[in-house]
């Protein structure tokens, strides 16, 4: 597959803080690219700084260098780049009061001039992008009347009518019930496009992504597949708490659990098990004791009592 992306020696600091450092990578066409880390590792920086958003690799503050297809991105007019990545943010307050239609048609700028009217082919491309996500007869309802899920789901048909190469998401699943988040990682998997997003819950990225790269303090860990990525010890490290990998029995994806050292039972219940193991054994003696004690303090009957009456 040919190389959409390159990234060489990518850093970003703001006085004393890193917000990346020296990060090295590429991305080839049809991938789909999971960006995971803890929370301040520089995933959605990283994102801006892929699609050059607001000519952010102007900063003085960035150095290093993000080649699209070959070319400069920096060289890349605003126009240009929205031709080739199509972006899907968590934040999209500035839309909510407008309709579906109108949020489709948003989608179509970029391959258009300012005067330019929309055609038949554009609405025909508005109708086979909706479909394609399960909301054609959600054309003229208000986006903000739509549930999470659809929204995200519009929001994918509108960077499918963009007509782009590479597809960005920022947490698709934020906020999603669990349900949704399915739905919608499994659509984004099908599109047959580039695609790369960063995801919170590792277990979903390992099950729809091919591929992670691991953030961690503005570095790049480790890129490679969920299993050679997820393993214990480095997650273990990265966010400080104990982890096991497995994999799932029904989908096969590499999935990891996380604990507290007070609740892995196994090592509880081994615990307990030693503990009483070395208890002296004075127990059976107990019983006898006691019903000699009250023989005595009865002695009118030499008869013991049944202690099981």
């Amino acid at each position: 597959m040919s190389i959409l992306l390159n990234i060489h020696d990518l850093s970003w600091k703001v006085q004393q803080k890193t917000i990346l450092q020296r990060i090295n990578f590429n991305i080839r066409k049809g991938e789909v690219i999971g960006i995971i880390g803890p929370n301040g590792a520089g995933k959605t920086s990283l994102l801006r700084c892929l699609t050059n958003q607001a000519n952010i690799l102007a900063n003085a503050n960035i150095s290093g260098r993000v080649y699209l297809k070959n070319t400069l991105l920096t060289t890349f007019s605003a126009k240009e780049i929205a031709q080739h990545f199509a972006l899907v943010m968590q934040k999209n307050d500035s839309i909510f009061a407008l309709s579906v239609e109108d949020v489709m048609k948003m989608g179509l700028l970029p391959h258009k001039s300012l005067f330019s009217l929309d055609n038949h082919h554009d609405k025909t491309q508005i109708t086979l992008a909706l479909s394609k996500v399960g909301l054609s007869d959600a054309l003229h309802t208000h986006f903000n009347q739509l549930s999470g899920g659809e929204q995200q789901r519009v929001l994918i048909a509108r960077a499918l009518v963009q007509a782009s190469q590479i597809l960005i998401l920022d947490e698709p699943t934020n906020h999603l019930d669990v349900y949704y988040q399915h739905q919608v990682l499994q659509l984004v998997n099908k599109l047959n496009i580039t695609v790369i997003m960063t995801v919170h819950d590792l277990n979903l990225a390992s099950l729809y992504c091919q591929r992670l790269l691991l953030l961690n303090k503005g570095e790049l860990v480790c890129d490679g597949s969920p299993q050679s990525v997820l393993t214990p010890e480095r997650l273990s490290h990265i966010f400080g708490l104990h982890c096991q990998q497995s994999i799932d029995d029904i989908t096969g994806a590499t999935q990891v659990s996380f604990y507290l050292e007070e609740n892995n039972r196994y090592k509880n219940s081994l615990s307990t098990k030693v503990k009483a193991d070395t208890l002296p054994n004075t127990l059976p003696n107990i019983v006898p004791d006691i019903e000699a004690d009250i023989v005595a303090k009865n002695p009118t009957t030499n008869k013991r009592r049944d202690f099981n009456e």
